[in-house]
């Protein structure tokens, strides 16, 4: 090879690696996050009258308009990885979670009953790989021996939900009238009649969306009478000593391990700082109920039947919040 040509070539390869390094987001500590943030926030600032239309991708401000896009490109890049991603994400223990969280819902209706138009209607949102709603499938039918229900898996991300009909194939339900899905935004779900689900649930997905209490009206407006919105996410560690070990973990190592494992640490970047910024379980059940949904109380002791407004899940790194449509209620 001619000598000035290898130059050359050597020249061009690093211009390349040192332009794709200058647009990559720099690593963040915690410490480091919570600074950027509020530089962000100082130097950012949008106009009075834009306010109501921004929103926060992690640590940062953008405008609504950016958010949904944004998401997108995360989870189409890490899309191939999700276990890897929840493994990281949870340490190791998501699938205990998911599995407890179908557990506690206990889909499915009685195969004796002769009034089949009983079966449940399930909508799973953003849920395109299917991983809960192959768990509520499994359980209506060795639990309950219902063979009818369905579950149909909504994802506004096309890459979620490709990796879910690669998924299926290995199920017994993919070509059934039991699984269904489809590409829908959970703020706006025109696809889904109002009064018409039994079950929604959204696993790990909600504090992605642009804006949580428009899904959540969404929720309220699909799901029937006496319907049950059902959400498993990551939420606020109790435990100070252990929410100190918790963080350090999720800001030193996750986004690292992101970029050795997965070859992103950007996406998982965001990951972390959407945990940190998602509201506490108090100001989610405030959140559920300003929708409109019954919730049952925070205290034990105030407890109705042993419910309460939210299950905590290993100290807090997780939490199941539950709400019930007012069964006389009519739209």
């Amino acid at each position: 090879m001619d000598l000035s040509f290898s130059r050359a070539l050597r020249k061009a390869n690093s211009i390349r690696i040192a332009s794709r390094l200058s647009n990559r987001q720099p690593y963040r500590c915690l410490s480091c996050s919570i600074r950027y943030a509020q530089q962000q926030q100082t130097s950012q600032a949008p106009p009075q009258d834009e306010k109501a239309k921004t929103t926060h991708f992690g640590f940062e401000t953008i405008s609504e308009a950016m958010k949904e896009s944004r998401v997108g490109a995360v989870f189409s890049s890490v899309a191939s990885s999700y276990d890897t991603m929840n493994d990281l994400m949870s340490l190791g223990i998501h699938r205990l979670w998911k599995d407890h969280f179908v557990r506690s819902l206990n889909p499915g209706i009685n195969p004796l009953a002769s009034d089949h138009s009983q079966s449940l209607n399930i909508l799973d949102v953003a849920g395109g790989t299917g991983d809960i709603a192959f768990r509520i499938l499994d359980h209506c039918s060795n639990v309950h021996g219902d063979l009818t229900s369905k579950v149909t898996v909504a994802d506004i991300n096309p890459d979620m939900l490709a990796e879910g009909h690669k998924r299926a194939k290995e199920t017994p339900y993919n070509g059934t009238s039991r699984l269904d899905f489809i590409e829908s935004n959970a703020e706006s779900m025109p696809q889904i009649p109002g009064n018409s689900v039994d079950l929604y649930t959204v696993a790990f997905g909600i504090r992605n969306f642009t804006s949580i209490p428009t899904a959540l009206r969404e929720a309220y407006r699909v799901l029937k009478p006496g319907g049950v919105f059902a959400c498993l996410e990551f939420s606020k560690v109790t435990n100070p000593a252990f929410n100190y070990v918790y963080k350090r973990w999720s800001f030193s190592a996750i986004p690292l391990i992101g970029q050795v494992v997965a070859g992103d640490r950007d996406s998982y970047q965001y990951l972390v700082e959407s945990i940190e910024r998602f509201p506490s379980q108090t100001e989610f059940r405030d959140m559920i109920k300003d929708a409109g949904f019954s919730v049952a109380a925070e205290r034990e002791h105030e407890a109705v039947n042993g419910q309460r407004a939210w299950e905590d899940l290993s100290g807090g790194i997780a939490a199941i919040h539950k709400g019930v449509k007012p069964p006389e209620t009519s739209s």
